[in-house]
């Protein structure tokens, strides 16, 4: 079935995520300075996120509302040293033993690829991803 009309251009725009903060500066710094991404000032409560190629974070200031899941996903070559340079800046890689996740040393195999997670400053649940 191919999409027509106003659902075709969806197909072919480019997407973003957004993430809540319950302290902006907080999460700048993170992003920023541990991470080491460009952030952006925005108009408002907000700031963006820029990553390889068009890539794009949102980080609005609101209440806490963390979700439970993973809210955004950044795409590296090799796993492991990117893992490894964080690891140096601070960052905390999650360890799950669950029905169907399962990690060792912080990643997750799957026969798409490898996964690893770690919460940001607000809590949020970001991943690295290396596909096969």
């Amino acid at each position: 079935m191919t999409p027509t009309g106003t659902m075709s251009s969806l197909a072919a725009s480019h997407v973003y995520a957004v993430l809540p903060a319950e302290d902006l500066s907080r999460a700048r710094k993170f992003y920023g300075e541990t991470l080491g991404l460009s952030v952006e000032d925005m108009p408002g409560p907000q700031f963006m996120i820029h990553a390889g190629g068009d890539s794009r974070v949102l980080v609005y200031e609101t209440s806490h509302t963390t979700a439970h899941n993973t809210a955004a996903v950044f795409l590296v070559d090799d796993l492991p040293a990117t893992m490894s340079a964080l690891s140096s800046h601070g960052v905390c890689f999650e360890e799950y033993d669950m029905p169907g996740l399962k990690t060792v040393d912080g990643i997750a195999e799957s026969p798409a690829g490898s996964s690893a997670w770690f919460t940001d400053s607000e809590g949020n649940i970001v991943s690295l991803t290396h596909l096969n």
